[in-house]
């Protein structure tokens, strides 16, 4: 005879269904946070900004960012800074708050024009800037960048026009003059 056999459930203890539905949307959330928690990890690995080289020559090679920029540590007055190069700025130009903290002196009031529109700020003079092994002991140092980390900085013309430029396709290599 083909019939159906009933096996016996186990009861279950009032305990554990409630269990479960307490902590299953908990585990969820938590899951998901450790997933976002690592994806921004290797995102931050990820756009890191590659190494500056120094060729045997002395040229100075930036690997062009993957955000496309170029960036570059350095430092201004002896206080490291990351660098965003910009050769379509005048000058170094760095933040007040990382002014005060590289302890740069008041310098002279000037306007900024920007694409932004204009900016107040100061030109403080005889700065020493390096880049890698590279450094330039009397530059002309823009105060007043805004927005950003403090310790970001553009690296401009008073400091670049020290070298000849060549870009490439990935990198920027700067040779002495």
């Amino acid at each position: 005879m083909h019939g159906k056999v009933a096996l016996p459930v186990e009861p279950q203890p009032p305990g554990d269904i409630s269990r479960g539905l307490k902590w299953g949307p908990l585990g969820i959330v938590l899951f998901w946070l450790v997933v976002m928690g690592l994806l921004y990890l290797a995102m931050q690995h990820y756009l890191q900004p590659r190494p500056l080289v120094v060729t045997a020559s002395g040229d100075l090679i930036i690997p062009k960012s993957r955000n496309g920029h170029f960036h570059v540590a350095g430092l201004v007055n002896g206080r490291p800074v990351n660098f965003m190069v910009d050769t379509g700025a005048s000058l170094v130009v760095v933040s007040e708050a990382f002014a005060r903290a590289a302890r740069l002196p008041d310098g002279v009031p000037i306007t900024f024009r920007t694409a932004n529109g204009e900016l107040p700020g100061r030109v403080v003079g005889g700065v020493p800037v390096a880049v890698g092994p590279v450094a330039v002991s009397s530059i002309r140092v823009g105060v007043g960048l805004v927005g950003g980390d403090p310790d970001e900085a553009l690296l401009g013309q008073s400091f670049l026009s020290q070298f000849d430029i060549t870009m490439e396709r990935d990198r920027m290599v700067l040779r002495k003059r």
